[in-house]
């Protein structure tokens, strides 16, 4: 491509644009072609045209670049002269003489043009021959780029200089022109009139929109250089910049300057904190000199009332400004007496409530007109995005904005019903400290009975964020959010409050204790810290030792197993001394959260005697108070069934509680039970669609241990069966084993099995007996066994294969004790197939075969087919050979058909069951082990059967290209994909080439994550 440098703007990547790009692209490359580019100020009209220009496609083309000015005048045509001086010292040779009619206006190329002709005096003629050459200049370019940027600002010569050429343009000139179509003159036409593009031309309009959410974290972490953005913060920061990537672009370069993306943490905070970019600042203040004081008034009315707003409610606060009180507009404000239903004091002075409706209508329309205003629908105006909003309230001194809030409170309060947020924000601008804590109260109180606890905790943290708060007004405050807070989903802001007034505050023990309570509770439960949650747990026990029925709800919080590394015992002293605290007095709720985890202890580790109680208290409840207890002991009890193994009775105690949580606005503990879904899900061979399903869930909580550990955790349970051992890692680490301490012991069990099994597939069998020793260990200190269901066959196999037989052995019996009378149908399995690892490690085959398929009849009747058809698996193996003592055995099956003790007839029905294994896993999902099953069926000389559908795939991609696409796309490397798939590096190469040609790409990192 021959021009001047092009400078790279904004992000390094050139995001949310694919499809735009590549129909300037197609237009570019089809001359003669229009391709007019459409978009509002911000919105990436240059970063589009720079990246098309810069694509390889585009090499050997002139490109020119002009640009037009708000200064129309006096020099006209100025863009196309700008763009032909970048031609110096590249003018072709044997111009025509037309051409000559450039020497005035173009002194840079006067030595390359031919002889200026004879002046001519007719203006129009002038003209015409100055189009001409202009015309015959770019002809004579052949492959040639016109950009004209900003068609909005031309003056009339330019743009009848743009007609001329594009309605017969040279056979080789692409011509690219962009605009923003609020800003064109007229009839909003950006030629003036309408365009028809002659035949032979192509032509597109490529409008620009803003960057959706996933587009808005792609750019976001473009610019950043960093790891992907959460949703939420994602959704943040569209809300804040409505997506324009200018705007986005400036928002995140303030964010990296107060030293984001470290962890993306306290997000909405800093963004909260952040000064508006200067830039937009100064955009915004350019807008707001255009416009005509009834429209400057208004615009500042919206930019206090924060949110969109009617037409009345924006003129009423606007009454009495400069230019709709009967003034110039150059007068100074004045503020009235006092706030009152018509506003300050000059809305009366032109004989009425507002004398300036009129011009205030019109100063919405001026305001709307120029894109200073949006219309946001159903008669409410309001700024484009956040930041503008801001940079306008920024600009007005603090005497304007407490008039003009005030204004808004005296429209606002007249409402029916009052909206208590609004009018709360606007008495804390305005100064009204009463009025701010009566009616921030009052919001927090009715969003608590609507069951908005989000609502709620926002409103109650804005108020205790406040440093004029009173301490008696702070204790109480503080006690409400600590109730809301506990049933909600966002912590991190509740739990700094909480914690500064616990430490700081003066107030009675009790009260201390009921905060410092839920703020255990909000660190077991949403922020993972269960050190602190019972550090500060029993430290509130002992604070409320005149408040019994709080106390209990302490004692009983600390009573459930799956927090922290204690013994079972301990577990069940804290649950007896909490029901000795409890009377026949005693609150129907608190009775019933007591007597729920006594049930869900006792039920977590098997007791049979637990699911007549259970059964009994899930029919309870009657108030909201004890609605939500039974909806937080069924989400405990479909948990507690999900690691037993109840498959049916978890998914009815799960439905049951998540109803009630919903009915209760506890968005925290329908996260949970969502949680548990996920894991009974995959339990019960429902995989389809469920990564999607758990990455939301990831997205929704952003960080909320308890729920994340469960969707993390299936995440990696699914990479495994997939054989994605880095993903596996990494979601594991998530789940649990980055913190042991602070995560859930049955999840840190089950982490540990599925990591036991990445070692041993990576042949770190070191790191998978360490790994098994310390998750068997931690098992052994809880006591409860019936949680090592999905730890105890992984962890016997890697002392199996570490030829510690012995230790395996002993692991064994110390687990088929600790399940002994226990209801609990999975460990049962998993204890059957612990005792095939050992029979098959001591070259005891027939017994092996038999204890792993009473495993898998097991399992199956979970239903848990994943487990089912690998213990079927596993004892199909068995039967392919007696291997020695410690001895692994053959994956053969020739050795069997050619007379290894089964015969030709055996050796068919045991490739025929391998082959309908392969089948159940594929159906699954579970890629690696069908690709073992068939790796072992092909190095035996039988041919498997062809994958559901039809053989000949066409453009599309077969089963296994898609299951290769899906591994490229995720970074795998040739060998690194032929060891999940068990294929040769050689075939891999075959199918990746397969790939890129059927989805038309030319490079790996192009093809896509959902191909």
């Amino acid at each position: 491509m021959t021009s001047s440098v092009l400078r790279r703007l904004g992000a390094p990547v050139l995001v949310g644009r694919t499809d735009e790009f590549r129909t300037l692209l197609d237009a570019l490359t089809r001359p003669p072609s229009v391709a007019l580019v459409e978009g509002e100020a911000g919105i990436g009209k240059t970063r589009l045209i720079r990246e098309t220009l810069e694509a390889p496609a585009m090499r050997g083309r002139h490109v020119l670049l002009g640009a037009c000015h708000p200064l129309r005048e006096p020099f006209p045509y100025g863009p196309f002269f700008d763009l032909l001086r970048q031609l110096e010292g590249r003018v072709p040779g044997r111009l025509g003489a037309v051409c000559g009619a450039l020497r005035p206006y173009l002194p840079e190329l006067a030595d390359a043009l031919p002889p200026a002709p004879e002046p001519l005096q007719d203006h129009r003629a002038r003209q015409h021959r100055l189009f001409r050459a202009v015309r015959a200049l770019l002809a004579s370019l052949g492959q040639v780029v016109v950009v004209v940027e900003d068609l909005h600002w031309a003056d009339d010569g330019t743009r009848d200089l743009v007609r001329f050429l594009i309605d017969e343009p040279p056979a080789g000139m692409a011509t690219v022109l962009s605009y923003r179509r609020e800003d064109l003159p007229g009839a909003g036409l950006p030629l003036g009139r309408a365009y028809r593009h002659p035949p032979g031309t192509t032509s597109v309009l490529i409008p620009l929109r803003p960057l959706d959410v996933s587009a808005v974290g792609s750019l976001t972490a473009a610019i950043t250089g960093g790891a992907a953005v959460p949703a939420q913060l994602a959704a943040e920061l569209h809300e804040r910049t409505a997506g324009i990537p200018f705007v986005l672009e400036e928002v995140v370069r303030g964010l990296a300057a107060s030293g984001f993306p470290a962890g993306w943490n306290s997000g909405r905070d800093t963004l909260d904190a952040m000064e508006v970019p200067t830039l937009l600042r100064e955009a915004m203040a350019d807008r707001m000199a255009a416009l005509t004081p009834p429209a400057v008034a208004v615009v500042r009315a919206a930019a206090v009332l924060r949110i969109p707003a009617t037409e009345d409610l924006i003129a009423a606060v606007a009454a009495g400004e400069p230019g709709l009180d009967g003034s110039a507009g150059d007068t100074p404000y004045a503020d009235g007496a006092g706030p009152g239903p018509g506003g300050g004091g000059g809305a009366d002075a032109g004989g009425g409530p507002f004398a300036g409706v009129a011009d205030a209508v019109g100063g919405i329309r001026e305001a709307v007109l120029a894109g200073v205003l949006y219309d946001i629908g159903d008669d409410r105006y309001g700024f484009r995005h956040p930041l503008a909003q801001q940079a306008v309230y920024g600009s007005l001194p603090g005497v304007d904005r407490r008039r003009l809030h005030r204004r808004a409170m005296a429209r606002l309060a007249a409402a029916e019903p009052p909206p208590l947020v609004q009018l709360a924000y606007h008495a804390r601008r305005a100064g009204d400290l009463e009025a701010w804590l009566r009616h921030g109260s009052a919001a927090a109180d009715a969003a608590r009975e609507l069951g908005d606890t989000a609502v709620a905790v926002e409103i109650l943290e804005g108020l205790l964020s406040d440093p004029e708060l009173r301490a008696g007004d702070r204790a109480r405050l503080a006690t409400q959010l600590s109730r809301a807070a506990v049933i909600g989903l966002a912590y991190r802001r509740a739990v700094a409050l909480l914690r500064r007034i616990v430490l700081h505050c003066e107030m009675p023990d009790t009260v201390r204790g009921e905060i410092r309570l839920n703020l255990g509770l909000l660190l077991y439960n949403q922020a993972g810290n269960y050190e602190q949650g019972r550090v500060d747990t029993e430290i509130a026990v002992e604070e409320l030792r005149d408040h019994p029925a709080l106390a209990a709800r302490g004692m009983a919080a600390l009573a459930l197993a799956s927090w922290g590394e204690h013994p079972y015992a301990v577990y069940q002293r804290w649950i007896v001394r909490a029901e000795r605290l409890l009377t026949d007095q005693s609150d129907p709720a608190l009775r019933l959260a007591v007597r729920g985890n006594q049930v869900t202890l006792r039920m977590s580790a098997g007791h049979p005697a637990a699911w007549a109680e259970a059964e009994e208290l899930v029919g309870a409840g009657r108030t909201v108070a004890e609605r939500l207890q039974v909806a937080r002991l069924s989400g405990n009890l479909a948990e507690a069934a999900t690691w037993l193994g109840h498959y049916a009775a978890a998914e009815r105690f799960r439905h049951q509680g998540q109803r009630l949580a919903a009915e209760c606005g506890s968005p925290w503990l329908q996260g949970i039970i969502d949680g548990t879904s996920l894991r009974l899900a995959w339990s019960v061979g429902d995989w389809q669609g469920l990564a999607e399903r758990a990455r939301r869930l990831i997205d929704m909580v952003q960080g909320v241990s308890g729920i994340s550990a469960d969707a993390h955790l299936v995440l990696g349970l699914l990479a495994v069966a997939r054989g994605e051992w880095e993903e596996a890692t990494e979601e594991l680490d998530a789940a649990a084993l980055g913190d042991p301490a602070n995560a859930p012991s049955p999840i840190l069990a089950a982490a540990s099995g599925a990591m036991i099994r990445v070692w041993v597939a990576r042949g770190e069998l070191e790191a998978a007996r360490a790994e098994a020793n310390r998750a068997i260990a931690r098992v052994r200190r809880k006591d409860i066994w019936v949680w090592g269901a999905d730890l105890m066959p992984m962890a016997v196999a890697a002392l199996v294969r570490c030829g510690r037989v012995a230790d395996a052995e002993a692991a064994v019996a110390e687990y088929a004790a600790g399940i002994a009378d226990r209801d609990a149908p999975l460990a049962t399995a998993a204890l059957a197939a612990c005792r095939g690892v050992l029979a098959y490690a001591r070259g005891r085959c027939a017994e092996a075969v038999a204890a792993f398929e009473a495993a898998s009849a097991r399992y199956a009747a979970l239903p848990r087919p994943y487990s089912a058809a690998r213990a079927a698996e596993a004892a199909v193996r068995c039967r392919l050979g007696a291997p020695g003592p410690g001895r692994a055995g053959s994956d053969g099956l020739r050795d069997v058909a050619d007379g290894g003790g089964v015969g030709a007839v055996g050796g068919a029905r045991l490739a025929g069951e391998l082959a309908a294994l392969a089948e159940q896993f594929a159906a699954l999902g579970a890629t690696r082990d069908a690709a073992r099953c068939r790796r072992v069926l092909r190095g035996n000389g039988v041919s498997t059967p062809s994958r559901r559908g039809r053989r000949g795939y066409g453009d599309q991609l077969s089963p296994r290209e898609r299951e290769v696409a899906r591994l490229v796309a995720l970074g795998h490397t040739n060998r690194e994909i032929a060891d999940v798939l068990f294929l040769s590096p050689r075939t891999v190469e075959q199918h990746v080439a397969k790939v890129l040609r059927k989805l038309n790409v030319t490079s790996r990192g192009e093809v896509p994550g959902a191909s």
